[in-house]
């Protein structure tokens, strides 16, 4: 049977033991991991893996001996308790064992868990669990997680209290980072906030996200944004000896700009359009922004995304400049232009 969207979520959390198990399958490894793992938890309890009550399964090994499947599935514990069988990174060249053993799967033996990449409608692994009647099929999919789901991670981690404006950026920060990223983010904003019974804040999400990659071109944009044309030469200077590229970031000033023009233009407030921008903007930054767009103003902008265009244009040409020199003489102009 096929699983909604709906009844997926639901499935996850309280999996159906009357029935044989569940194919999970997607194109992103971390989410199908993620979602086994909530899975395996709910089937057999934080301390099943321990009690020897999980068996794992290849699916390279299964090609081998199409029985192991079904000799796990029969297989009695030495530990009481439910028992569960994963086959990971299956195909179609296993549809044949594990339909065999969805066959012959009565209840009390051990469940079936099954990962798989990402699967066409017409794979014969997939129609296998959607057609049996004893048996779910659910795709994992690349929608950042929804807010039931943020508030039961949440709920889990002991954070509960949050200042206004803190749960948007929570939300936010789920939809910028892989699942397992922000899962682990949710961990150390706990471990942070372990023994405070102050509310969580926005500045505490914000200090404890991941740092981005690219810390130093945001440096440099920022000051570019702020008129700061002084801090623009040793920002520079740190670029280059890390070997950041002149067209990466020219773009990422011309991203920024482009931002600040959407909220500067937008008929709601600039607050506003920068909390539906993407990739979304919160936390002590979307304030910073906010005061970059009200002080550069929408002709100003305008005049900035020209300039970095015509200056992208030039990097990409048969130009004998420099490309380092091109970008800062740019970032300056456009700091003095800013300071005004």
């Amino acid at each position: 049977m096929k699983l909604s969207a709906r009844d997926a979520t639901a499935y996850f959390r309280k999996p159906d033991t009357e029935k044989a198990g569940i194919l999970l399958f997607g194109r992103d490894a971390m989410r199908v991991s993620l979602r086994r793992q909530e899975v395996i938890k709910a089937m057999i309890g934080p301390e099943g893996s321990d009690e020897m009550r999980l068996e794992r399964i290849s699916a390279s090994d299964l090609r081998r001996m199409p029985s192991l499947v079904l000799d796990g599935i029969k297989a009695q514990g030495f530990f009481p308790g439910p028992r569960a069988v994963l086959v990971e990174e299956a195909g179609d060249g296993v549809t044949a064992a594990l339909g065999a053993a969805l066959d012959e799967w009565l209840f009390g033996d051990a469940q079936i868990v099954v990962t798989a990449g990402d699967l066409k409608p017409a794979s014969s692994l997939r129609k296998a669990f959607e057609r049996h009647g004893n048996a779910y099929s659910a795709g994992v999919y690349d929608d950042p997680p929804t807010r039931e789901e943020i508030e039961r991670l949440l709920a889990q981690s002991g954070l509960t209290d949050l200042e206004p404006g803190a749960g948007s950026d929570l939300n936010a920060l789920a939809r910028a980072l892989d699942p397992g990223d922000f899962a682990q983010t949710i961990e150390r904003i706990a471990l942070y906030k372990l023994g405070d019974p102050n509310p969580l804040k926005c500045e505490e999400i914000a200090r404890l996200a991941p740092a981005s990659s690219e810390a130093v071109l945001d440096e440099a944009i920022a000051a570019v944004a702020d008129g700061r044309a002084g801090d623009i030469g040793p920002v520079m200077a740190r670029l280059k000896s890390q070997g950041a590229g002149a067209v990466s970031l020219c773009l990422g000033a011309l991203r920024h700009f482009r931002i600040l023009h959407g909220a500067a233009s937008a008929p709601e407030s600039i607050e506003q359009a920068l909390a539906r921008a993407r990739p979304p903007v919160f936390g002590p930054r979307r304030d910073r922004m906010a005061r970059q767009a009200k002080a550069w103003g929408v002709p100003r902008l305008e005049q900035a995304i020209a300039l970095l265009i015509d200056t992208d244009l030039n990097l990409r040409s048969s130009s004998n400049a420099p490309d380092m020199a091109v970008i800062e003489r740019t970032l300056i102009r456009l700091a003095m232009l800013g300071g005004r």
